[in-house]
Parts: structure tokens; sequence; C-alpha cells
């Protein structure tokens, strides 16, 4: 398991590229077989990578549960959302299996046991996306369709940020203890998110980007609102977005990102907005 410990917004205005690269940049996340897996010490949010080719594959499978996280399985004191970006998969937890097609997604509740992952065909592998918050309730295990989830259209063309934001694991749809999750769609020709930029001190945010042609990049903006800084992501890249930074990004192309949310509430709104005049 990858560890990344906190940083200080002073301090991240000396990094160099790749220190800011190494402390926020999560890559190489879907490798068959494996459990992929970031731990970052904002919100103790967890990241997973899972791609399962030969069969199916444990959610602990060569992490230390224990001494990670002084449990005697994952999610005895957490809660867990997961995306499916690939081919056919489904999740076995605690024997009920769900069926995920491309872009459904499963809310796994605290006090789940035994959960797995497998694809229908590892020619076409599913690839599983997790993030993990801690919890200190048990919800309701949910499978989310694109159907079930709140649709919120924003943006315009004029200012190349027309999307929809679908929101998943959310107050609006199900119950969760405090992990927030939903997927961004960006429309032809737009190609900025999170525009105008915002911050939240009060939640910690961790985006992973897909659907980003082979040949093009996202450039995604951090760091304070008068100290800013970027990283350049390829497709399936992930970065953790601590509370004191924006979180925004600019394709070369249109494309489509997962946010993961954790931290004091679930109020999607309650944020401290920013307007593009304000950023340095």
């Amino acid at each position: 398991m990858d560890i990344r410990y906190s940083a200080s917004p002073s301090d991240v205005k000396r990094y160099t590229t790749q220190e800011l690269r190494d402390e926020f940049l999560i890559q190489n996340l879907y490798v068959p077989d494996t459990v992929q897996a970031t731990y970052s010490h904002v919100d103790r949010m967890v990241v997973m990578g899972i791609m399962p080719v030969g069969g199916p594959v444990p959610i602990d499978k060569g992490i230390d549960v224990w001494h990670n996280f002084g449990t005697q399985y994952f999610l005895e004191r957490r809660e867990a959302g997961v995306f499916n970006l690939g081919g056919r998969g489904f999740v076995l937890v605690d024997g009920e299996r769900y069926d995920l097609g491309y872009e459904d997604c499963l809310y796994i509740s605290k006090g789940a046991r035994e959960v797995s992952f497998g694809s229908v065909d590892g020619a076409e592998p599913a690839r599983f996306y997790l993030a993990s918050t801690p919890a200190h309730k048990a919800c309701k295990t949910t499978l989310l369709t694109m159907e079930r989830a709140n649709h919120r259209p924003c943006g315009e063309a004029a200012l190349s940020n027309q999307r929809v934001i679908n929101q998943f694991i959310h107050p609006d749809v199900l119950e969760t203890c405090q992990l927030s999750m939903g997927l961004t769609q960006l429309s032809p020709g737009s190609v900025w998110n999170t525009m105008p930029s915002h911050t939240h001190e009060r939640r910690m945010e961790v985006y992973t980007y897909f659907e980003i042609p082979e040949d093009q990049a996202v450039i995604h903006l951090m760091g304070q609102p008068e100290e800013t800084r970027h990283l350049v992501l390829k497709n399936f890249d992930a970065v953790i977005s601590p509370s004191w930074s924006i979180h925004s990004g600019c394709g070369t192309s249109n494309y489509t990102f997962i946010w993961a949310m954790g931290g004091e509430n679930q109020a999607f709104d309650d944020m401290d907005n920013l307007n593009p005049s304000d950023l340095k």
C-alpha cells in the first residue's frame, strides 16, 4: 500500500514538478489480478484500483489490514464506493453478487466482511475504481446505475465548461456515513471542469480522470488560489486534493472524471467559490 502523508500548503509552494507528482498523483491503478491501493492521511481516504483477469480478487489482497488500519478486515470501520470503468464485472459482498456494467456504481456498507471483485470475461476485464472513508455507522449496500443517479447539468458551451454532474453516493440518492461520490461528464467541445474554481475547507476530494484519448491529456490545477500549481494527467490517473487546494482541470479534449469526498459534512454546495480572476 502506498502511504501519502498530509502536505502543508506553505511547503507545496516550493515543490518541484516531481515532488508534486509524488505527493498528489496516483498512477498505474489497474494491474491484472492485484489491488493497487493508496492511503492518504488527508481525511484518511483510501483509493484502490482492481482489475480481475484470472479470477475474483479479494479487497484486501496484498494489504496488511491490521498494520494499516488496526482492524480485522478492511471494512470493519470503513465504507466504500466502487465504479466499474471497464468490461462487465461483479462484486461479491458477504455472498451476495452485484453485477456492474460500465459506469455502474456500488456502495458498500461498513461491516461488510468478505468482498471480492471479478470480471465476466477476463479478456475484457472490469476496472474497479474504489474510494473508502472511515465510517461510524452501517448503511445499506446498494447498487446504483446511471438511471438512479441525481443529474445536475451545469456550465455552458460558451465558456467551454458544459457538463453534467451525476451524483451517485450522495444524500439525495441514498444514506451513507460520510462518503460522497459521483461522475461528471463533459460535453463535446467543453474542456473545463469545476470552473469557476472553489475550495471546501471541511472536505477533501480525490478526482480520477478517464475517457481521455491516448494522445490527449488533462491539466489539473491545484494549490491555494493565490499560489496555483498544475499536474499533467493521462487516462485513469487520479489526484488527491487537500481541503485547502482548488481542484479544477482543463483537457485537450473532453473527458469524464469521478469525484470522491470525505470530511466534516456531506453538503455538496458547502464550498468557498472563486472567480477565475481570483486565481494567481
